[in-house]
């Protein structure tokens, strides 16, 4: 190394130990920035005991409540009116629906809790061709808890009061049902008024402004406090429960439903609860099974995802913490039932006279192109292997675009999987050339091959066994290499192809020969009874598949025959195809067509490789291989060495075990 790259050296180092001495914070900032977040810690938890408590005492008043309206107590009504102090008068409303249609949304509003009560998305149905409804109408879908100042008040929670609605800032008294054109947007808001002492001039409320444009699936959603300063406690926090009963959308084997099982359930395994830390980690609830979690961080945003749909709550500032759960009533006998998702939110809460939190809400299809447009990493929820970077690669700027390039031909999506098979095999065929080349060399070098287990037909001659053949495959051109990296290199494909296709909901529905939907299994036949493991159908294109996949074997394992040193292998071997039948046969019918189509290519590609491959080149490679090195030593690389010293020593422990034995 000369001077000048000593020097060069030196600098770069001297910059960037004086980079992080100056970004790095005094001690002063340091304790500064550790007493901030521990104040927001202690806030944090000083809510999270309020809301608890308030909890406990909203499940009482909701059960009182109820025993109340349905014995015409008007006593307790009363009573709890008045627990509610300056927002009593909202409690004894009467509630009423309005709906908004924006052509991909029908949005029910309840003005009771101000709370979106149902959303249909319009342009999807269930697998039983019912309209898709994905948030259920429940009087526990939405609240926020208002702590009072009042000490003769508990604390009022926004889903008891009934508000009050506007519609473009003017009173609403119209048509229970609005439309909104494409291009258009409508803004319906909802006020629940503080009763105002003699002191006050101004109105206090707290009002819900949702915001609704035509043709999208996009809901802007505000919360305004007005004047509430001084009524509503402020501790940093407020607590803000968002709740949804998920329906089953997508068909199930029944032998399969309400099990965690990813082969008899695929919804239920692919629905869980979303959420993305405000420094860009996207992170999830366990799959398929109840589980729970407290975030102590801020997030950006919260999804409830089933397998191709979502519901989305987003903030662009934060929420500074959430406390998730799924949850499976097992008391809900409905057909349609899959689970209960709800969510914990901490709202930052400032107690000014005019404070806003501002949020959207996203009900819609989880299509990775339109998730992905709202540059919210929304798309990190479709499953496409994001665990590994060459897989999510090849998803995203190969499978994706190709496939998204033929629907633009309005071919039927199962020529379209066909198509795209053959495109994959045929962008892959330089790097299985040569593999499929190996296997046709080693089956011309069958007669050779068996004649050298023959020649060392005894335990103790294996290493000898192996080095006579290692040497007439190097002189017949074959390498061992040629079927492991084409192998290696291929698993990303096949594992991004995997992953692709039972997410992909543009396949969703759509038929191709029998199958009328190539988003799940396409059954020909239904048991009426379930088969452990295997379901309570028969997949056809699964059952295609393992019929191409054991012939597969079958040709290959035939040319391997000579050279299989463990007996158990070849049977394993065979197995593979029965064990891909049991575990496909509930799997998406696009998969297995995937799979029939790819292994069809593969075996036809080796087959014409083995039958164009000259066995007299092979042969006269081997002759000319002999004269070419006859008289000189064979020079061995110090691996071939050390692996020979391995198996010398190996030979020499077996035969010191069978002395011993005798």
């Amino acid at each position: 190394m000369n001077k000048q790259s000593i020097i060069g050296l030196v600098l770069i180092f001297a910059i960037f130990v004086g980079y992080m001495f100056w970004v790095t914070p005094s001690k002063a900032e340091r304790e500064k920035q550790m007493a901030e977040y521990q104040r927001k810690l202690d806030s944090i938890a000083l809510v999270e005991a309020q809301e608890q408590a308030m909890a406990d005492s909203l499940r009482a008043q909701q059960e009182a409540l109820k025993a109340a309206q349905e014995a015409g107590d008007s006593a307790t009504l009363a009573e709890m009116a008045a627990n509610m102090g300056v927002f009593g008068a909202n409690f004894h409303k009467e509630s009423s629906v309005i709906t908004v249609r924006n052509g991909k949304l029908d949005i029910d509003f309840n003005t009771k809790g101000a709370r979106v009560d149902k959303v249909v998305v319009n342009e999807y149905l269930t697998y039983d061709s019912m309209p898709l409804v994905l948030v259920s109408p429940s009087d526990t879908n939405f609240n926020i808890e208002l702590p009072l100042n009042d000490i003769h008040a508990n604390a009022a929670n926004t889903g008891d009061l009934v508000f009050e609605p506007y519609i473009d800032g003017h009173p609403f008294d119209g048509q229970s049902t609005l439309s909104v054109a494409e291009g258009d947007s409508l803004q319906l808001s909802f006020r629940a008024y503080a009763a105002s002492d003699s002191t006050e001039t101004e109105e206090r409320y707290i009002e819900f402004i949702y915001t609704v444009k035509g043709g999208d699936y996009k809901v802007g959603f505000d919360v305004r406090f007005h004047n509430l300063g001084q009524i509503v406690q402020n501790n940093g926090y407020l607590n803000m429960q968002w709740n949804n009963r998920m329906n089953r959308q997508e068909k199930v084997d029944k032998s399969g439903k309400g099990s965690s099982n990813r082969n008899k359930d695929a919804e239920r395994f692919n629905t869980s609860i979303y959420y993305k830390s405000l420094k860009g980690k996207v992170d999830n609830l366990k799959f398929g099974k109840d589980s729970e979690k407290a975030v102590k961080y801020p997030v950006s945003w919260i999804a409830y995802k089933q397998q191709f749909f979502c519901a989305i709550l987003m903030t662009d500032s934060a929420f500074a913490s959430t406390n998730l759960a799924v949850a499976t009533d097992r008391n809900d006998t409905a057909a349609n039932y899959l689970c209960d998702m709800s969510s914990n939110i901490f709202l930052d809460y400032s107690g000014e006279k005019d404070y806003a939190l501002d949020m959207d809400f996203y009900f819609g299809p989880s299509k990775y192109h339109d998730l992905r447009a709202m540059h919210r990493k929304f798309e990190r929820m479709i499953p496409l292997g994001w665990g590994f970077f060459f897989t999510q690669w090849i998803s995203r700027y190969a499978i994706i675009p190709v496939f998204n390039l033929l629907e633009k031909f309005n071919w039927n999506y199962g020529i379209i999987v066909i198509v795209l098979t053959f495109l994959l095999r045929l962008v892959l065929f330089p790097l299985t050339f040569k593999s499929y080349q190996g296997s046709a060399i080693m089956r011309i070098l069958q007669p050779e091959m068996q004649e050298l287990n023959k020649r060392f037909p005894n335990q103790e001659d294996a290493m000898k066994r192996q080095q006579a053949m290692s040497q007439l495959q190097k002189k017949a051109g074959y390498n061992p290499m040629m079927g492991c990296l084409p192998a290696l290199i291929q698993l990303p494909i096949i594992w991004a192809m995997f992953r692709f296709y039972p997410a992909s909901i543009e396949l969703r529905q759509k038929s191709f020969l029998w199958c009328d939907d190539l988003s799940t299994y396409d059954s020909i036949l239904d048991f009426g009874f379930n088969i452990p493991l295997y379901g309570d159908h028969i997949s056809l294109f699964c059952l295609l598949m393992f019929a191409v996949q054991f012939f597969y074997t079958w040709y290959t394992m035939k040319g391997q025959s000579a050279q299989m040193s463990m007996p158990g292998m070849k049977l394993m071997m065979y197995f593979m195809p029965f064990m891909m039948l049991f575990l496909f046969n509930s799997q998406s019918a696009a998969l297995n067509l995937y799979y029939f189509v790819s292994l069809s290519l593969t075996m036809i590609q080796m087959i014409l490789i083995r039958q164009f491959t000259s066995e007299k080149k092979v042969r006269q490679r081997i002759v000319e291989y002999d004269q070419k090195h006859k008289g000189k030593p064979q020079k061995k690389s110090k691996f071939q060495q050390r692996l020979e010293e391995m198996q010398k020593m190996a030979e020499e422990a077996q035969r010191q075990r069978a002395k011993q034995g005798k």
